[in-house]
């Protein structure tokens, strides 16, 4: 069979592993696909000194690569909203199929994107867009397609995880550990879309869309950052028998799903609570098979590579298959999308973890305990240190109650004379049923 053209729009780290990758296995990769893969062109603003593309068509106009005849699918890997919708939307346009890493352009654009596709009888392939090497949307949307999914969490920014081992395993603070996480190139410059949960935001958004068959709506996604944490809140979840990480999770109800991403005491034995670094994992519930893990690494030219690749490899195999007989881009046909709403996360049940200054005085913890009674919010453990200070540390675990009713009592413990500054809250999930 004659070989299958691929065009490559972007040579940075992840498009310059992706060539390197075809290149170099390319006798592996052709057994698995049934006929040879070549990079054909390549759209780059600047060279890969790591990529020897001799003989290689090279463009500075990527949409002149979504538009050449000659080409069968277009790898997509310049990141962003904008240009990379437009680039794909020619692409497909053009009648091209397309692999991309890219989770903003999906979970913002992607009922768009394959609306669009349906239509032209190609495929849009995006493993490499959640959990970078780990084959996590491959396991839930074919893996699990006998089960009902009930919940997943994850660890799906290794930055942020990065920065909360450092900050347990060695009492660093946050800032510290942000500025060596940006000097390894973990970070951006701005690191705002790790740290601040829109990063893990955008890959939970399109997890969940797979796992429950509900199109991908990122705008009601939940995101909470960790800047806040602080090294005493580190140590006083250990103290309790947990540990902070910000995960993204999803649940299913009977009233809607949970979207949310935030930093969340977990319980130490549980397995998420063990990943550290900058690793990725996913643990998903579902009905038939249990709890199953999915961990690696969650970034870099290769691992990312990887999960692109196969994705090339899969499109290749299912060229001569008519759509109806395709692996659906959400798992579920689009015919059969639930219209089940995200709920607002102000009717999520938690439990949580709170910590307050308070003046050292007879009679303030009455209050406060008070306030969160008179709510109806139980109290499990409560840590208070002794100090010689005027202002003493208040550590509390609550059992789960809603969001809007922890909300209001909070309110009404900061407007307390003698509470100082604001209350922490973070949210407290034992990742079980």
């Amino acid at each position: 069979m004659k070989p299958v053209k691929v065009g490559i729009c972007g040579l940075g780290t992840v498009g310059g592993g992706t060539f390197n990758v075809l290149v170099r296995n390319a006798e592996e990769i052709a057994r698995r696909a049934g006929r040879r893969i070549v990079v054909e062109q390549i759209g780059a603003r600047r060279d890969n000194p790591g990529c020897d593309t001799t003989g290689i068509q090279i463009t500075n106009d990527i949409f002149a690569v979504a538009t050449n005849p000659e080409i069968d699918i277009i790898v997509e890997l310049i990141g962003g909203y904008d240009t990379a919708r437009d680039l794909v939307m020619t692409a497909i346009e053009n009648g091209k199929h397309v692999v991309t890493a890219n989770k903003a352009l999906i979970a913002v654009h992607g009922n768009e994107i394959f609306a669009a596709a349906q239509e032209k009888n190609v495929m849009v392939a995006f493993e490499a867009s959640v959990a970078g090497g780990i084959p996590i949307i491959k396991a839930i949307r074919e893996g699990l397609a006998a089960n009902k999914i009930d919940w997943l969490a994850g660890i799906i920014n290794g930055t942020g995880n990065f920065i909360m081992t450092e900050m347990r395993d060695k009492g660093r603070a946050f800032d510290d550990v942000l500025a060596e996480a940006q000097e390894l190139g973990y970070a951006e410059a701005d690191p705002t879309f790790d740290v601040e949960g829109i990063d893990a935001a955008h890959k939970l958004t399109i997890l969940a869309s797979i796992a429950y068959g509900i199109p991908l709506q990122f705008d009601k996604a939940y995101t909470e950052g960790i800047s806040k944490i602080t090294t005493e809140d580190v140590k006083y979840a250990e103290e309790l028998g947990f540990r902070i990480k910000h995960l993204g999770i999803s649940r299913r109800t009977s009233v809607g799903i949970e979207l949310r991403v935030h930093p969340t005491l977990i319980p130490q034995s549980a397995l998420l609570a063990n990943v550290n670094g900058v690793m990725n994992a996913v643990l998903v519930d579902a009905d038939a098979v249990g709890q199953t893990l999915y961990y690696g690494p969650g970034a870099g030219a290769e691992p990312t590579a990887s999960a692109v690749v196969a994705d090339i490899v899969d499109v290749v195999r299912t060229l001569t298959a008519d759509r109806d007989n395709r692996v659906p881009h959400l798992a579920f046909q689009p015919s059969q999308l639930s219209d089940m709403p995200i709920l607002p996360v102000d009717d999520i049940e938690t439990g949580y973890y709170l910590r307050l200054q308070a003046v050292e005085r007879p009679g303030v913890m009455a209050h406060v305990t008070r306030i969160l009674g008179d709510k109806g919010i139980n109290i499990e453990a409560i840590i208070q240190k002794q100090t010689t200070e005027a202002q003493v540390p208040v550590i509390m675990l609550t059992q789960r109650v809603a969001e809007r009713v922890m909300n209001e009592a909070i309110r009404e413990i900061e407007a307390l004379p003698d509470i100082l500054g604001d209350v922490v809250r973070i949210r407290v999930e034992l990742l079980a049923d």
